[in-house]
């Protein structure tokens, strides 16, 4: 049997879509005000649909009893700054009770990660696998929760746990929606005019998916590998992301002292309106910084070839457009 935790996610479901289509029978956790995908309506034969809350152990436990194969898509995410602590206890405890679960029904375990979990290089350098985040002083709650739930796995590793970590880049695909990587295609299609120089690694959901497949029947263990298909500046991806909508491209660079001005700024409105702000601090830092990663190792693991992002993107947008003329 095969488990994914967080199938009602926009990775999860691409994960048990994929799977299905392979014929395959599949076990997918859920919370129980979670909304099942539209995408995996044809295959609901295929599909054992359990209530188990990663905190709940017992609800867990059943859940993982009977599974040989255990995808770890499910995290709490938020950049909120009120969220933090909720979501490092929750992503890592939840990590934790599910290696130990792995171990003692011996699962073999693809953990979902982030490279937001991975530290940066010298300039110049693209990130690899071996670059360490730096938790002293690493302020963004949801990297952290992803380094702290890494490790629970390298402890699982360490005592007998056969298991492989993915670090997904920036995820897009069409059926995100408005949401996740999908709001900057809103935000562009609603007439974004600023573009900041930043650039980082981007990847769509189909492949993240099928490497994680891939990988789960290798023989490939206690490694960790960085997916992502290509480095592109913001600029460079606005940019195809307008001509995808047939308008013109944002064309204000928006320095970072100007980021550093609209999260403040932001963060104030919000804090007097009670909404969310459109933009926080790390998200106004990231926009400005040059992430770009090396995906030679999981070329070479598993022979992988990325689809392109500008493919990805006019896919995107086709949905996007067929979506708003309905």
């Amino acid at each position: 049997m095969i488990l994914i935790t967080g199938a009602t996610g926009f990775l999860g479901s691409e994960l048990a879509l994929q799977l299905t289509q392979q014929g395959l029978n599949v076990r997918c956790t859920r919370r129980s005000t979670s909304v099942i995908p539209a995408i995996l309506a044809p295959f609901s034969k295929q599909i054992n649909w359990v209530d188990a809350d990663l905190m709940d152990v017992f609800a867990l436990e059943s859940a993982v009893a009977g599974a040989k194969q255990v995808y770890h898509c499910a995290a709490r995410v938020s950049l909120r700054q009120s969220d933090k602590e909720a979501m490092i206890r929750e992503n890592v405890t939840g990590t934790a009770n599910l290696v130990n679960l792995c171990m003692d029904y011996d699962c073999r375990l693809v953990h979902v990660s982030s490279v937001a979990a991975i530290g940066l290089a010298k300039p110049g350098d693209l990130i690899t696998e071996n670059h360490h985040l730096d938790q002293a002083h690493e302020t963004d709650g949801y990297a952290l929760s992803k380094l702290e739930s890494e490790m629970e796995v390298w402890r699982g590793i360490a005592e007998g746990l056969e298991a492989v970590i993915v670090n997904p880049s920036i995820i897009i695909g069409a059926n995100a929606g408005t949401l996740g990587s999908g709001e900057l295609f809103d935000r562009v299609r609603k007439g974004l005019k600023f573009y900041t120089s930043g650039s980082c690694g981007f990847v769509d959901v189909s492949d993240v998916a099928k490497c994680m497949i891939d990988l789960m029947n290798s023989d490939i263990i206690a490694e960790r590998f960085i997916v992502s298909a290509e480095n592109i500046s913001y600029k460079q991806l606005t940019s195809e992301i307008a001509n995808g909508f047939g308008i013109k491209p944002p064309a204000i660079y928006a320095s970072p002292w100007m980021m550093g001005i609209a999260w403040r700024a932001t963060r104030l409105w919000a804090a007097l309106t009670g909404t969310k702000p459109a933009i926080d601090k790390v998200s106004a830092q990231s926009a400005s910084m040059t992430r770009d990663y090396d995906n030679t190792k999981i070329k070479k693991a598993i022979g992988v070839e990325f689809k392109p992002v500008s493919e990805s993107v006019k896919e995107i947008c086709a949905r996007l457009k067929s979506a708003a003329d309905t």
